[in-house]
């Protein structure tokens, strides 16, 4: 028979079980979105801009079982998307990335896109392909997905010649998709080590990453047997319930909220699941475990590279996890725990009690603002932050309930993820609300993107977090230097911006507007309107992270340099008038 590559690629997407493609269509991908138009099971959508495209495809990938796909030309195409290829490499998310190529059929040089791709993407993707024919498309395209998928996940680009895909040739045969099981095999002697060691320790504790979002249930029932608190990465506050009486926060040493640090501060031996150690979850390698580490993660380069583990273990959480509660519970009973949770229920009571009585003057406190927002979202409702110092403020007071209920750019730590991102959550879970904050600096990013919200009807609404600044950056230039530099955000007139858009529009000037506006915004929400909301924030009170993190690193610094800069600051601040 004969095919154009452009539609085997599209038969093979289909039989991945691809839903959506993202990207802009040219002149080197045009046949392959006139096939894709043609699926029955496939949409794709037009984006305003490529980069906004890869954090939509991360975002499918991040809360459905479906693989977020990028369609995109060479060259500008995907230079445009890289920030959300990236993204996605170093968190740990599939992606299959696609954009057509420079024709391999010409002698001419000089093509229009002409550029070595594989040598572009090969720094920032799990592999790299090119079809050469077309008996390799469909089998390239299985093969790309599986290296996607398998291990620690994360972007294979598949590049395709434009002539494959205008032109058809003979095939010999259509391959079918064959799943394959893809995980390592569990060692169980490994297994039996660690439940030796968390059960003979005095003070167990467990830290969860995004990787241990699947076991939510297994982790609560180690957690109960051993009496241990758990701790979260960024990314693992989607990998065990806030409101569970163990839950103290995200990371456990400097940088974290106090529930956090009392009560892993005399721990004795640790569980870590699904998490690198990696510099934000530990406050910039504040946060050092004990020698007595048990870690198990599906990427074996990750264990011992931060912190030696005394048990490492290679292995899915989705195996090694249940595995492991399976063994504790035969060890022996349950250790009591009342005293553990009334010590971190007090600590997080304290905490939003010094929030709550923060005076904000007239504008938004944060803590007020996210007590009403939970209170008033749905217990899955999906929320999406953006890179800044918002994000730091929702993982310390924003209570998030469910696994994989939580997406925010961490190891890459790219601004502009939030407005795309919420796209991509709300397509691939359009039951669930979808809730998106995102700061000032980064929705002028890519806040465009609300008009794909718009066209596509989808009911989504994005709190920005108004206060002029880089608020992040800000923040970390004051202390040391006194004095903040190209950190002012140009003014955006917001409600102008929702009607140029088509988006609704809601104001929370002040905390007195704070709940009617939600409300509004949730009405809104029930009709699958998408909402702008400008939210005039008060960031005057700095979050534990940053404070955490400053300190981390000047401890870090010899005393010479120390002094240096801590004088520098000292004698700025004197002098300032």
């Amino acid at each position: 028979m004969r095919k154009t590559a452009a539609w085997l690629v599209r038969h093979a997407l289909e039989q991945i079980g691809v839903r959506y493609t993202f990207g802009i269509p040219g002149v080197h991908n045009i046949e392959l979105y006139d096939e894709l138009t043609a699926s029955e099971s496939i949409q794709p959508l037009l984006v305003t801009h490529e980069g906004g495209a890869a954090f939509m495809a991360d975002a499918v990938s991040r809360v459905s079982g479906s693989i977020g796909v990028l369609v995109v030309v060479p060259a500008a195409g995907l230079t445009h998307a890289m920030s959300g290829i990236g993204e996605a490499y170093l968190d740990g998310v599939p992606m299959l990335v696609i954009s057509g190529g420079v024709r391999n059929d010409m002698q001419q040089g000089f093509q229009l896109h002409e550029l070595d791709q594989q040598a572009l993407m090969r720094p920032l993707t799990k592999g790299t392909y090119r079809i050469e024919s077309y008996d390799e498309a469909v089998d390239t395209v299985y093969r790309a997905y599986r290296k996607a998928v398998e291990g620690e996940p994360g972007p294979v680009y598949i590049e395709l010649p434009a002539n494959l895909q205008l032109l058809s040739g003979a095939v010999d045969h259509v391959p079918s998709f064959d799943p394959q099981n893809m995980r390592p095999a569990l060692d169980e002697e490994a297994i039996q080590a660690a439940a030796e060691l968390l059960s003979g320790a005095e003070r167990p504790a467990i830290f969860v990453g995004w990787g241990a979002r699947h076991v939510a249930e297994e982790i609560r029932q180690i957690a109960e047997q051993l009496g241990a608190p758990v701790a979260t990465t960024l990314q693992g506050l989607a990998a065990f319930p806030a409101d569970h009486p163990l839950h103290t926060g995200m990371g456990f040493g400097p940088a974290a909220v106090p529930a956090a640090r009392n009560a892993f501060k005399d721990c004795d031996a640790m569980l870590a699941v699904g998490t690198r150690f990696a510099e934000i979850c530990t406050g910039s390698y504040g946060a050092v475990p004990p020698e007595q580490l048990v870690h198990i993660d599906i990427n074996p380069d990750a264990l011992g590279r931060n912190y030696p583990a005394a048990v490492p273990i290679h292995a899915d959480a989705r195996d090694a996890v249940p595995a492991l509660a399976r063994v504790l519970q035969s060890v022996g009973a349950p250790r009591p725990f009342e005293a553990m949770q009334d010590a971190i229920a007090a600590d997080k009571a304290a905490w939003i009690a010094e929030w709550l009585a923060h005076d904000s003057g007239e504008r938004v406190n944060p803590g007020r603002f996210f007590v009403a927002l939970r209170a008033r979202l749905q217990r899955d409702a999906i929320i999406v932050a953006d890179d800044g110092n918002h994000t730091f403020l929702t993982a310390e007071l924003m209570p998030i309930y469910g696994g994989g209920n939580y997406l925010s750019p961490t190891d890459f730590n790219c601004m502009g993820y939030c407005v795309p991102g919420c796209i991509g959550a709300k397509l691939a879970q359009p039951e669930r609300q979808v809730i998106g904050i995102v700061g000032d600096g980064g929705f002028l990013m890519t806040g465009l993107e609300t008009l794909t919200a718009v066209k596509n009807e989808l009911g989504i609404a994005w709190f920005v977090f108004n206060d002029g600044e880089l608020a992040q950056i800000a923040q970390a230039q004051e202390l040391p230097y006194q004095r903040k530099t190209c950190t002012d955000v140009a003014r955006l007139d917001y409600r102008m911006m929702a009607t140029a858009t088509g988006c609704e529009f809601v104001s929370i000037d002040n905390d007195d507007q704070i709940e009617a506006g939600i409300d509004r915004v949730i009405g809104l929400l029930a009709e699958n309107r998408p909402v702008l909301v400008n939210v005039r924030i008060d960031y005057s009170k700095q979050t534990q992270f940053t404070k955490g993190a400053v300190k981390t690193n000047l401890k870090r610094f010899d005393t010479r340099n120390k002094l240096r800069i801590v004088g520098r600051a000292l004698w700025r601040k004197v002098r300032k008038p």
